[in-house]
């Protein structure tokens, strides 16, 4: 014959295996196949250094401290990156409130009610009056009552997870904190990137400037020797005119320059939380330098990019979702137990005969429902197959700014060097017809023309120099900025 232990030990077994019984699919992230390398990284070198964003701050690389100092300001005072923060505390509360669904529900009571009671008697009085009048009889009170009732106990309910309804909603719930997480870490990598590129677009602004200050001082002493050259008869008054046509043209510029400065300085300053009236940022010159990173591999990119994390873990999120759906089929059992005390006095309420208590399982099941728990399995895996093409397309969208992104560099890295050879010819050929000019050989046109030549040829090398700096930060931004999906763990 089984002894007790024995029997102890298969009911133990079998409920060890219904708790640990979560119905719907288990979660495995859709392989995703990607190349092995990047289309546009050939032909070009990333510089050295290369390791710069795996050791800390990712703007760093760019040794600037004015821009440092800036980025410092994105976690602290940044409103978008706040918001965000706080979609995160949001999504860990509902972790915490998922998993106290593991444990049971106790409630504590206590109360006092007052009642009153009227007893009523016959009597003699008026009971209306007819033609001839009359008298008859009424109810009139003669004794009231009054009682006092206390009460004070515990009760308390647990819902078992049989099926794993609720461990699939604490899954779930976790992917979607874990999601906010990356949302997070995008919201910040976003605005640092946005603030590195108004930066650097502000110092190309400052550089602009320093060009117009010295095409227009250069057009300046040309319109001094036109006008020297007409007071001894040697020029035309045309000239005299063309030069103060060409010198007012460029002055305008110049004074032009400070609206789109202003409006970046600005921007800047709500990127790192200041008020503009309170914000500046002295003027200096667009760094030579432009340092870049290796895009290394792009199976690497689904794991060091936070939207691509982010999508995902809405995929893991919502998978989670379907159990929850399918767990609806199965009956749910709960325990509930309640010890009440009850009585007329409160100096001998808790005595054993004023006790009532209760306790008891209870098994619920749904018998119909006209197709609806049907229904939400399917919308629940509805909703994970467009989480998974939603997570595909973000990552081909991130192979795609990174594959953008390195064309660039490439392509601006050749045509920088030719803009420079460029700057160098204009100048000279500036020069040249100036002195020309001054010894009669050639017209003021001529002069006119080289200056504009030098500007056109200024303005383009400034913005090849510009959009270097502007696609090396989107590089790092597509790259991640040297985050990693290991973060969410």
């Amino acid at each position: 014959m089984r002894s007790p232990a024995w029997r102890g030990r298969v009911v133990g077994c079998a409920a060890l295996l219904l708790c640990g019984c979560a119905v719907g699919p288990n979660y495995h992230r859709p392989p995703f196949e990607t190349t092995a390398s990047y289309k546009e990284q050939d032909g070009w070198k990333p510089s050295e250094p290369a390791d710069a964003i795996d050791r800390g701050p990712w703007w760093q690389i760019f040794n600037d401290p004015v821009l440092d100092e800036l980025e410092r300001h994105i976690d602290i005072s940044n409103q978008n990156v706040l918001a965000a923060a706080a979609a995160v505390e949001q999504a860990q509360g509902l972790v915490r409130q998922a998993e106290a669904g593991f444990w049971p529900t106790i409630s504590g009571t206590f109360g006092w009610q007052r009642s009153g009671e009227g007893a009523y008697s016959s009597g003699l009085g008026i009971s209306g009056l007819g033609a001839a009048g009359g008298t008859g009889t009424s109810l009139v009170p003669s004794v009231h009552s009054t009682n006092n009732y206390y009460s004070a106990g515990v009760s308390g309910s647990w819902q078992l997870d049989i099926w794993g309804q609720i461990r699939r909603t604490v899954e779930s719930d976790r992917a979607n904190a874990q999601a906010s997480a990356a949302a997070l870490a995008s919201a910040r990598l976003s605005a640092q990137a946005q603030l590195a590129t108004d930066y650097f677009e502000l110092r190309a602004q400052d550089d602009l400037q320093a060009i117009f200050d010295d095409i227009v001082k250069a057009q300046e002493q040309s319109l001094k020797i036109t006008q020297s050259r007409f007071r001894v008869g040697v020029a035309y008054k045309a000239d005299v005119v063309n030069a103060q046509t060409q010198l007012l043209s460029s002055q305008a510029q110049q004074v032009n320059n400070a609206i789109q400065r202003g409006v970046l300085e600005h921007a800047l300053a709500v990127l790192t939380g200041a008020q503009p009236a309170s914000f500046s940022v002295k003027m200096a010159s667009l760094a030579k330098q432009i340092p870049t990173v290796p895009p290394g591999v792009p199976s690497t990119l689904l794991e060091r990019r936070p939207d691509v994390a982010e999508a995902e873990r809405k995929m893991a999120a919502a998978n989670a979702q379907i159990g929850v759906a399918v767990s609806a089929f199965f009956p749910s059992l709960s325990l509930s137990a309640d010890d009440q005390y009850e009585s007329t006095k409160l100096g001998n309420l808790i005595r054993t005969a004023n006790r009532i208590w209760s306790f008891g399982p209870q098994l619920a099941e749904t018998l119909f429902d006209a197709g609806a728990r049907r229904a939400e399995v399917a919308q629940a895996r509805a909703a994970y197959n467009a989480n998974v093409d939603n997570y595909r397309e973000t990552v081909l969208a991130g192979l795609q700014q990174v594959e953008d992104e390195l064309i660039t560099l490439r392509v601006l890295e050749k045509q920088a060097v030719i803009e420079e050879a460029l700057v160098k010819a204009a100048r000279e050929a500036e020069s040249l017809t100036l002195n020309q000019y001054k010894s009669g050989t050639v017209p003021y046109s001529s002069v006119i023309t080289a200056q504009t030549t030098r500007l056109n040829a200024e303005e383009t090398a400034l913005s090849v120099q510009l959009n270097r700096f502007t696609a090396s930060v989107a590089l790092i931004e597509a790259l991640g900025g040297g985050w990693d999906a290991r973060q969410l763990r």
